[in-house]
């Protein structure tokens, strides 16, 4: 079989051939320039990710550099968030920390040079008078009826500028470039504004300020920066980046290379949204566990390796797209499941009264804090007292046919104890349940052999012993994936998650308080749970959910329904919804409902994982390095149907290559129909996905005007039908979809074709 050949993104390609050709011929250099009006948050950690590792793999180094010319939004604070944010994530700079603040003197004098060059000049329009007359895109800019100042005026204005001999907005200065430009930001842009503003740094030593895209590409340039990398909204400042460079600066010099932001499900990483959040009080400040900001995140109990991991799954592309939360949350979800010991708490307690156990009366139960599958040692003794706790929704009073936990007259085992029956349910006057009088059966204790067995294991925790702390759960901070697709008139903010926090009085039990306990545990059934550091100074005992132990919004949001039956009516009757459990023995419902509950995956493919071992035994092999969730659904609707007649031990690849094509799939570098193509080439050959993706040179198409140009001659091919859509026949923009993909090849990027589509036949 070939050996399997590493894949590279596009920047450690152009990093390559810069070295091969001799472009550059020093070590390789990076930069993290952040502006510090705000704290770092998921996208940004992104960034740290990339700048940082690749100066780590090509044995270089990365600036950190705080790109700070404006001083109204800027504070130490945000200084001091990034710089240990950055060092929590596991980078460090070294000694190379530098300000945009410590060269004003320097761009300053390229300014000045600029000026002498005649490629520059003072402009004393007013801001409207300048915007007024930029133009539009498509018609040309007029020049500024100060543009043909001479050099010794202009000069001398800007020194003037710099001696603080004027108001702001009386001048600024401006590049000579080209009013006629395709390029609204190349027709004569603004270099220096007046600002007499206190500069968290400088204090007043300036009344000038440059701005960022002056000051961005000079400091790179001071800096011998070899690759700046930035995102893709910078796409349209490159030749501003590059003519200023060319300018000043000789060979070598920077060169700009643009990626992908990172654009999260559910979330928002815009820095004046975010402070928006924090001003108007609808988080509690810049590390309130729901933000995405990296100190949140850390209060929430995400680690530094989960957050790595999940940038490294998501890659480097040149094509925006979205990142589905699921994905940064299965990153989180597999770090901690070998990181974070199992205890139990009860977040929603009701009382149990085990009858036939004496007051008073401990017995000490031996319990793992790892399950049998991850190879850790470490044990605990609960202690089983006569009165302990349940969860509320443990119990139901008039139970449905699936409910296999305690109800009147029925029996559930105790985690590590013994069986219980409910003998009688005790009430208040308005009906309300108090608590449950049991009897334990004292011969089931868990783990011996009784030959008992009932269908329900519950957790719970002592009254007497356990120790009661606050439960804080979390849920995403937005209601809807994109929180800025908004209506007119509307904000974001409607876009809140009312519920996206529950505080509860829970209980726990007593090995996870006293000296010897840790700040992160898995509450068995509840999810990973961290203690808050903010609260615990202040000697109070808060943990925070990190994380469920699967995913909910996908259970939410995609209901598993069956077909009607044939002898049910598809009009009058209600969707029946199947139980993937039913008729299933114990051993597989127990081995389904732990693959969900551990996983994430739908009770569906549970239930097909559940009752084939060996599949199983290779989606969890695979699960280790993929997104489980996106595994399950190629093994199981996919690849099952090629599987060969001995099954899937005949494959001539392994469950880690088979993680590789799953996850090469989620880059978005393959269409869903080219993956399917790799997969049964996979299957036939043996070749790892990357080989038969160079020897087939399958690659999706994400390039919008390649796109374009073949959204326009599907429209052009069909005017009758384009007619039809625009009259309100909107149906037909799959037909529309087909030809253009029909026209890829079935390469095309669906996504971006429905966006090309949509827009132009609104035009």
């Amino acid at each position: 079989m070939p050996a399997r050949r590493e894949s590279r993104n596009f920047i450690q390609q152009i990093i390559d051939n810069d070295r091969a050709s001799g472009r550059v011929k020093t070590e390789i250099i990076t930069r993290f320039p952040p502006e510090p009006n705000g704290y770092p948050h998921i996208g940004h950690a992104k960034a740290i990710c990339l700048n940082f590792s690749l100066a780590a793999e090509f044995s270089g180094r990365c600036h950190l550099r705080f790109d700070d010319t404006n001083p109204e939004t800027e504070d130490m604070e945000y200084v001091r968030a990034m710089k240990r944010d950055i060092n929590w994530l596991g980078f460090d700079w070294g000694v190379h920390e530098y300000y945009a603040s410590d060269y004003f003197e320097q761009l300053y004098d390229m300014a000045v040079r600029l000026i002498r060059g005649d490629k520059a000049f003072i402009d004393s329009q007013t801001g409207e008078e300048i915007r007024a007359n930029r133009g539009t895109v498509t018609e040309p800019g007029t020049h500024s009826p100060f543009r043909n100042r001479s050099v010794e005026e202009n000069l001398d204005l800007f020194a003037a500028m710099r001696a603080g001999e004027f108001a702001d907005g009386a001048h600024v200065l401006r590049a000579k470039i080209d009013m006629a430009s395709p390029n609204m930001l190349m027709r004569d842009p603004v270099l220096y504004r007046i600002k007499k503003a206190e500069h968290y740094r400088r204090g007043n030593d300036w009344p000038i300020y440059p701005l960022y895209d002056f000051a961005h590409p000079l400091s790179d340039a001071i800096e011998g920066i070899t690759h700046s990398l930035c995102t893709l909204e910078f796409d349209v400042h490159r030749p501003l980046y590059d003519w200023l460079v060319e300018a000043l600066f000789p060979d070598p010099r920077p060169h700009q290379y643009e990626s992908a932001r990172l654009n999260l499900d559910y979330t928002v990483t815009s820095k004046r949204k975010l402070l928006q959040l924090v001003k108007e009080n609808h988080v509690d400040g810049w590390d309130d566990p729901r933000m995405p900001t990296i100190s949140g995140m850390r209060r929430r109990g995400y680690t530094p390796e989960a957050l790595r991991r999940f940038c490294d799954m998501i890659g480097v592309a040149k094509a925006d797209n979205r990142v589905d939360m699921a994905m940064l949350e299965f990153a989180v979800r597999d770090d901690l499941n070998t990181r974070a010991p199992r205890v139990m708490c009860v977040i929603d307690p009701l009382k149990v009264v085990l009858t036939n156990i004496e007051p008073g009366a401990i017995e000490e139960l031996e319990a793992s804090y790892w399950p049998h599958d991850i190879p850790k040692e470490g044990m605990r003794l609960v202690p089983l007292t006569r009165e302990i706790f349940i969860e509320q929704s443990d119990f139901m009073e008039s139970p449905s046919k699936n409910f296999h936990r305690l109800s009147p007259g029925g029996e559930v085992r105790l985690r590590y104890g013994y069986i219980i029956r409910c003998d009688q349910v005790i009430k208040d006057e308005s009906g309300r349940v108090l608590e449950l009088h049991c009897s334990a059966d004292l011969d089931t204790k868990s783990g011996e052999t009784s030959g008992r067995k009932v269908k329900g294991t519950i957790h719970w925790v002592s009254a007497s012993k356990g120790v009661p702390a606050e439960v804080r759960l979390y849920d995403r901070l937005f209601s809807v994936p994109d929180p800025d697709d908004v209506k007119d008139g509307e904000s974001f903010i409607s876009h809140l998650n009312p519920s996206s926090v529950s505080i509860r009085q829970a209980i726990i039990e007593p090995a996870a308080s006293g000296k010897d306990a840790l700040d992160r545990y898995q509450f068995e059934r509840q999810g990973f749970f961290f203690l808050d550091p903010n609260e615990l100074e202040k000697g109070k005992t808060v943990w925070n959910q990190t994380i469920t132990l699967r995913d909910t919004w996908e259970k939410a949001e995609v209901p598993v329904k069956s077909a009607p039956s044939r002898k049910e009516s598809t009009t009058d009757a209600a969707p029946v919804v199947r139980d993937p459990l039913e008729g299933l023995d114990k051993v597989t419902v127990d081995r389904a409902n732990w693959l969900e509950a551990t996983y994430g995956v739908g009770l569906d493919d549970a239930a097909i994982l559940a009752q084939r071992p060996r599949i199983a035994s290779f989606f969890e092999e695979a699960s280790k390095t993929a997104p489980s969730i996106s595994v399950a659904n190629w093994l199981i609707n996919e690849l099952r149907p090629l599987l060969p007649d001995d099954g899937i031990g005949a494959l001539p690849f392994s469950a880690k290559q088979f993680a590789d094509f799953v996850e090469l799939h989620a880059s978005n570098t393959l269409s869903s129909r080219q993956a399917k193509e790799v997969l049964v080439e996979m299957v036939s050959t043996g070749e790892t996905a990357d080989a038969i993706v160079n020897r087939l040179g399958l690659k999706q198409i994400s390039d919008e005007s390649l796109l374009l140009t073949m959204v326009n001659d599907v429209l052009k091919a069909y005017p009758d039908r384009v007619e039809a859509y625009q009259g309100g026949k909107t149906g037909l923009i799959g037909f529309f979809m087909g030809q253009v993909m029909a026209k890829s090849g079935g390469a095309a990027n669906p996504s971006t074709v429905k966006t090309l589509l949509e827009k132009a036949l609104a035009s």
